[in-house]
C-alpha cells in the first residue's frame, strides 16, 4: 500500500499522502451552530491525513437538515471553526469545509420562522428528522424553489465559501451528494420542474454548475471541490440516468478547473471510470464494493490508485475510530471499531478518547480530552 503514501498536488496544496477524511456529521454544534474547542481537538488529532473535509455545514439557516450541525453564514460560527483550522495547521494537516445544503431533507423545527424546507420540486422525501424533545418527525413537503430562491441559495453557497476562508480553511467540498440539495437537482426523482432547472440532463445539472462556478468565483477553483455518489438511493432520492447524468456533469465542471471531484462510489466503479475519463483533475474515491459495504477500506481504494482511476482514497469510520490512521495502515492494524452509539451528538466519548498505536504496534493510551496529538 505505498501508494497510499505518496505525496500529491491537490489545487495548491501538496498533501503528505494520499489518504484523505471523509465528511462525516458528528452533531456537537449545540450552541446555535458553533463547533468547539472539542471539535478542534478531534480533527486535529487527525492531522496526519493528506486532506480533511469537515462534516456537513450549512451555508444558511434553511440549509440546515440535522439538529447541533455547524454553520458557516454567522461571524461568531467562523471564528468558532478558526479554532479548529488553527489546530489542524499547527500540526501540518490541510482542512477543507464541506458546504451542505440540505435541501428537502429539512424541518420547520430547526428553523426560527417555522419555515418549510426548501427543494427543487415539491416532493418530500419519505425520510424523518430526529429532535431531542419532540421524537422523530416526519419531513414536510417542501417548498419548491422559485427562481428567485435558487439565485439567493447560489449566493449562499458563494457567501459560506468566503466565510471558510477567511476562518483559515484550505477550501471548501460542495456536497452534492448523498440526497441534499444539489443532488435533488440533479436526480430526476426529486427534480421534477419544467424550467431550465429541470427536466433534461442539461437543465438538472446546471444548478450545481452555477454553484460550483460561483464558489470557485468567491474563492478561487484551486479552493473548490465537489462530492457526488452517483446511483446513490439516500434521503429518497432516485437517478433514471445514472451514467449519463454524470458524465455530462463532469463535462461541465471540467473547464472551471476545481481542486478535485470527490466520488462516494457505491458498487458503480463504471460510472466512477466514465467521471474519470472525463475528468482532467484530482479524483477523490470513497469506494465501497456493495452498498452496504461499510465502513470502507483502504484496499478497497489503493486498485483504483494503482490503476489511475483515482488519485486519492478517502475513509470515514476508519478515520473516525482511528485518529492514527496512517501508522495503523503500515502496520498492517489493528483498527479500532467505531462506536456506533456515539456517532451523533454527545460529548468527548466516541468523539476524541479513541486508543492510538504505541512504540510497538499495540493499542496504547487513549488521547486525553484536551490532547492534540
Amino acid at each position: 500500500m505505498k501508494d497510499l503514501f505518496e505525496p500529491v498536488t491537490l489545487g495548491a496544496l501538496t498533501l503528505r499522502n494520499r489518504l484523505a477524511m471523509a465528511p462525516m456529521t458528528r452533531s456537537r454544534a449545540y450552541d446555535a451552530g458553533k463547533v468547539t474547542e472539542l471539535t478542534a481537538e478531534y480533527y486535529a488529532q487527525r492531522a496526519e491525513a493528506g486532506l480533511i473535509i469537515t462534516e456537513g455545514t450549512q451555508p444558511s439557516e434553511i440549509g440546515q437538515g440535522y439538529v447541533y450541525t455547524p454553520g458557516l453564514h454567522h461571524d461568531e460560527q467562523v471564528a468558532a471553526w478558526r479554532k479548529v483550522t488553527d489546530a489542524v495547521h499547527a500540526k501540518g494537516g490541510h482542512i477543507f469545509a464541506q458546504i451542505m445544503h440540505s435541501g428537502r431533507v429539512g424541518h420547520p423545527y430547526l428553523y426560527a420562522d417555522d419555515a418549510l424546507p426548501h427543494g427543487p420540486s415539491a416532493i418530500p422525501s419519505g425520510e424523518r428528522l430526529y429532535t431531542p424533545d419532540e421524537g422523530m418527525l416526519e419531513h414536510p413537503t417542501p417548498r419548491e424553489m422559485s427562481i428567485e430562491d435558487i439565485a439567493q441559495t447560489v449566493d449562499d453557497f458563494a457567501a459560506a465559501a468566503r466565510n471558510a476562508i477567511e476562518a483559515g480553511f484550505d477550501g471548501v467540498e460542495l456536497h452534492g451528494a448523498n440526497g441534499y440539495l444539489i443532488h435533488q437537482f440533479l436526480a430526476d426523482g426529486s427534480n421534477q420542474r419544467t424550467d431550465a432547472y429541470g427536466g433534461s440532463i442539461e437543465n438538472r445539472i446546471r444548478f450545481a454548475v452555477e454553484v460550483a462556478r460561483a464558489v470557485s468565483d468567491a474563492i478561487g477553483p484551486e479552493r473548490t471541490g465537489i462530492r457526488v455518489s452517483p446511483g446513490n438511493s439516500a434521503n429518497g432520492i432516485s437517478e433514471s440516468d445514472t451514467p449519463e447524468l454524470y458524465v455530462a456533469l463532469t463535462r461541465a465542471l471540467a473547464p472551471l478547473g476545481l481542486a478535485y471531484v470527490h466520488v462516494m462510489e457505491l458498487a458503480r466503479r463504471d460510472v466512477t471510470k466514465l467521471i474519470r475519463a472525463e475528468w482532467p483533475g484530482v479524483l477523490i474515491l470513497n469506494a465501497h464494493p456493495t452498498p452496504d459495504s461499510f465502513p470502507s477500506r483502504p484496499e478497497y481504494g489503493v486498485e483504483a490508485l494503482r490503476e489511475g482511476v483515482a488519485d486519492v482514497v478517502s475513509l470515514a469510520e476508519l478515520w473516525l475510530a482511528n485518529p492514527d490512521l496512517p501508522a495503523r495502515i503500515k502496520a498492517g492494524g489493528p483498527y479500532n471499531e467505531a462506536d456506533k452509539a456515539s456517532f451523533y451528538g454527545g460529548d468527548h466519548r466516541g468523539y476524541t478518547d479513541y486508543p492510538t498505536l504505541n512504540g510497538d504496534g499495540q493499542a496504547g493510551d487513549s488521547l486525553s480530552e484536551g490532547q492534540v496529538a
